[in-house]
């Protein structure tokens, strides 16, 4: 294994907070948006991790996406399904599927992956033991088709 892979799986199973509120959900994608040019990746677990950083553009309009599916998807009066290793100054964020949460809280010898990453190191494969539902693809796909 390279350092790259190690320093993200590293990263991948440090310690995280939880995003428990909308509003806290809100503060973390302004400071995103305020961060989005330093050089984000964005990954979509099952699909093949990128290997080059996305414009401030994408980061914005990832937020926005991923923002408005969460709040439609995940009918519950707090998110808890969001995960930032520093909320003041994140370099490390996993958004978990509402979709696919099986047992994201509490203990588990195999809990779910999250459905994506923006990471602020280069992703490595976490081999999703599923590729993601073809809606899901489809959603991220189409995200940045231009």
């Amino acid at each position: 294994m390279d350092n790259e892979q190690i320093d993200f799986r590293g990263a991948f199973k440090g310690s995280f907070s939880g995003v428990l509120r909308w509003d806290q959900l809100d503060e973390l994608w302004q400071r995103l948006r305020d961060d989005a040019a330093a050089d984000w990746y964005l990954y979509a677990v099952g699909e093949t991790p990128p290997s080059d950083t996305v414009s401030k553009y994408d980061v914005i309009q990832f937020i926005e996406q991923v923002d408005e599916l969460l709040r439609r998807e995940h009918k519950e009066q707090y998110c808890g399904i969001v995960y930032v290793d520093d909320v003041n100054a994140p370099s490390f964020v996993k958004i978990f599927d509402p979709n696919n949460l099986g047992v994201s809280c509490g203990y588990s010898d195999s809990p779910p992956l999250p459905g994506w990453i923006l990471s602020k190191l280069p992703p490595v494969d976490l081999q999703a033991p599923m590729p993601q539902p073809g809606n899901r693809r489809r959603w991220w796909k189409r995200l940045f088709a231009s």
